[in-house]
């Protein structure tokens, strides 16, 4: 949404975790200014993120969410480069370089354990 100085964007976070796990918590909105470099931290515990991958998504208004993160700092094909993850500890970090207009979405992050092929996340619990 933007402020009332018309150049500054803000974005808001969801929460994302487990029904069985703790949740993994997030600050409620982050606010920059267009071209600043935003970071949002995701944090967990030693067995949440401490012990699985982070995926980072990104939902703008009226689309479904998209992976922008996956494997704690790897970016899917189409994603622009100035998104990047990283994970130490129990707390993980997107950060956007270069804030754009079209940066403006809701954000969440989630844990997930890779088995083979295959792989298992956790249920997003979504609050506004």
């Amino acid at each position: 949404m933007w402020g009332p100085d018309s150049s500054t964007l803000s974005i808001s976070l969801l929460l994302a975790g487990s029904w069985a796990q703790s949740v993994l918590t997030q600050p409620a909105s982050v606010s920059g200014s267009l071209g600043q470099r935003v970071t949002i931290s995701c944090t967990g515990s030693s067995s949440n993120i401490g012990r699985y991958y982070v995926s980072w998504y990104q939902q703008l208004p009226g689309t479904h969410p998209r992976t922008i993160i996956y494997g704690n700092s790897n970016r899917p094909s189409g994603v622009p480069d100035r998104f990047s993850g990283s994970k130490s500890g129990s707390t993980a970090t997107l950060t956007i370089s270069g804030l754009q207009a079209e940066d403006e979405a809701d954000c969440y992050c989630s844990t997930y354990d890779k088995h083979g092929s295959g792989s298992s996340f956790t249920y997003p619990q979504y609050l506004r």
